[in-house]
């Protein structure tokens, strides 16, 4: 039990760290005692971005840039919504919808490829980020 403790602390320090314009984001987590995994539901604190769902069967990395190459933060739990505060190129990924070098911010330092998400568009749907 200590390490769903310590599991627990770690990520929500990593969320109290956040800073920026995602700052009031607050997050639920949860950890499984069968297999050590997080299940981390980012929450959108104002509610005016709206959410997309992460293909269905997918537990996909978040990563800490726009690319494979970029350290993995977290891995999303099956059935994800995340929201998508603005979009990057990057390393180019085929996933389940289609092939593309977008990838969509959805927290402080946090990228997902648009491959993994159903936006319903191939292209951009939120502002480019900075």
């Amino acid at each position: 039990m200590a390490t769903e403790e310590h599991t627990e602390t770690r990520v929500e320090e990593r969320v109290e760290e956040r800073t920026g314009e995602h700052a009031d984001d607050t997050a639920t987590v949860t950890a499984t005692a069968a297999d050590g995994a997080e299940e981390v539901e980012a929450l959108a604190g104002s509610g005016d971005v709206p959410r997309y769902p992460i293909a269905p069967g997918y537990r996909v990395n978040v990563r800490r840039g726009p690319g494979t190459k970029y350290g993995i933060v977290r891995t999303l739990p099956y059935g994800m919504r995340v929201p998508v505060y603005c979009q990057k190129p990057g390393e180019r990924v085929t996933g389940p919808y289609g092939t593309s070098n977008l990838w969509d911010n959805i927290a402080n330092g946090q990228f997902v490829s648009d491959a993994y998400v159903h936006t319903g568009n191939d292209g951009y749907i939120a502002p480019r980020c900075d």
